[in-house]
């Protein structure tokens, strides 16, 4: 498994990394704690208040196993969700205005048309403001598209981003905010499409206007329409008069008349229907970005006060620290992406008989032979501080190239510009396995390493063979 290039990747925004480190958290919670000694070491040597250390770590451990990646291929995947109920409301909104005004060969009855137009829009508000006051934080449009994120986003590592952000933004209340903006966003281009199709359709189409009932009066009706049509004809629509709507109990065919019906049912559609959920949305809007602001790490949670010790240590502890995880991480390697300089030669376990150090050239340092987890701890801490450009790594290929190792040859690497491995020959009287041998090439191979048996002298002291 290759680590992802951080470079290939749009930048993180602040709510990314508050995200991903509360996926990190939310895995470690349900798979057991993560091999996570260098993303400590990491989160250590860049400083900071507890909150950034284990920022800094969830972000380096995000990058390691991949979830990262997987945000990105979630947003993707949320954005095309967006797309396709773009879409739909564009087709519902047409669906809409056409149903209300049919073909033209009838004329269109009033309550019906209007019933068509807003009457699933009222319903469907009326439910979105009882989910609200009840303190439910998602709708159906809302839960749609967050089944729909998932399910285009296509990645393993995805599982727990959505729980992740769901429980980071519900702690500042802003679920609802943020998936209201999105439920009001998608009906206000529902019934924008529906009032533009209703504009072209009675733009181009002689439509005749008519109301009809069994049981009502003349005078209820009037009443209805001049109070619906108060507030619209205050933005300019136009409102039939007493005469107008009375006689429209039959199909008038003055032009006037046809008119005034079509303006009022404008008004009707934009007033109670477009300018609502367009108040709606940029309220929803102006709260998210408020609470936005505020989103911190809640530190008294129980993972993350478990990170307190590791990362804000009162004394240094030596020895095994962590249960082993659950489960194993593939070693990986690496190129600092950073300042760096010098060239530095290191040893992992080598025997005793082998005399070390070989002579190095003017301008390489000698960084010893690792054999004890406290000299690798110190080396590192050192590398963090001081990175080398070139770095070789020198290694007695007569032993098994173990995870441990290879994971220590992993992080090494990723602490300098450049890294070799020399595959040091044995001593004089004795053979290679040539199985073992193929093993640590097979193994370097996957860590992506250039190795050889030759000595790296000149690469050390001039960058080049």
């Amino acid at each position: 498994m290759s680590e992802p290039n951080p470079a290939a990747l749009p930048p993180l925004s602040a709510l990314d990394q508050l995200w991903l480190t509360e996926a990190i958290r939310l895995r470690e919670e349900h798979a057991g704690p993560l091999d996570d000694a260098e993303a400590n070491r990491r989160a250590n040597a860049a400083g900071g208040d507890l909150a950034q250390r284990i920022q800094a770590r969830a972000l380096w451990l995000a990058q390691r196993d991949g979830q990262m990646q997987a945000l990105h291929h979630w947003r993707q995947g949320a954005r095309l969700a967006g797309l396709l109920l773009m879409v739909l409301a564009l087709v519902s909104g047409s669906g809409l205005a056409i149903a209300a005004l049919g073909n033209g060969e009838r004329p269109v009855n009033l309550f019906w048309a209007l019933g068509s137009l807003l009457g699933l829009h009222l319903l469907m508000l009326l439910g979105w403001a009882l989910s609200f006051c009840l303190g439910s934080s998602t709708s159906v449009l809302g839960r749609l598209w967050l089944w729909l994120s998932g399910k285009l986003a296509r990645d393993a590592q995805a599982t727990h981003l959505a729980p992740a952000l769901l429980l980071l933004l519900q702690r500042q209340g802003l679920t609802r905010w943020g998936l209201g903006a999105i439920v009001h966003s998608v009906w206000l281009l529902t019934l924008g499409s529906a009032l533009m199709v209703l504009l072209l359709l009675l733009a181009t189409r002689r439509y005749g206007f008519v109301w009809e009932t069994t049981i009502l009066g003349s005078d209820t009706f009037v009443v209805l329409i001049q109070a619906l049509g108060a507030l619209p004809s205050m933005l300019g629509f136009s409102l039939p008069d007493a005469e107008t709507i009375r006689a429209s109990s039959n199909v008038l065919a003055e032009e006037s008349a046809r008119q005034a019906w079509s303006g009022w049912l404008l008004g009707v559609t934009f007033t109670y229907g477009l300018l609502p959920r367009l108040l709606l949305g940029l309220f929803c809007l102006w709260r998210w970005a408020q609470g936005r602001a505020r989103l911190r790490l809640e530190l008294g949670l129980p993972g993350y006060g478990l990170l307190r010790e590791r990362l804000q240590p009162a004394s240094e502890r030596l020895g095994v620290c962590d249960a082993a995880p659950a489960e194993l991480v593939e070693p990986q390697a690496g190129n600092l992406n950073g300042t760096s300089q010098g060239a530095l030669l290191v040893a992992i376990e080598l025997d005793d008989r082998r005399p070390w150090p070989p002579t190095l050239p003017k301008g390489v340092g000698d960084a010893g032979v690792l054999d004890s987890r406290e000299q690798r701890q110190r080396l590192l801490d050192q590398l963090s501080r001081f990175p080398p450009e070139r770095l070789a790594v020198a290694c007695d290929p007569r032993r098994s190239p173990d995870r441990g190792t290879l994971a220590l040859i992993g992080e090494l690497a990723r602490s300098a510009g450049r890294t070799r491995i020399w595959l040091l020959p044995p001593p004089s009287g004795e053979s290679l396995d040539s199985q073992r041998l193929e093993d640590w090439h097979q193994a370097l191979d996957r860590l992506a390493l250039p190795h050889a048996q030759g000595a790296p002298m000149t690469w050390l002291e001039t960058g080049h063979d």
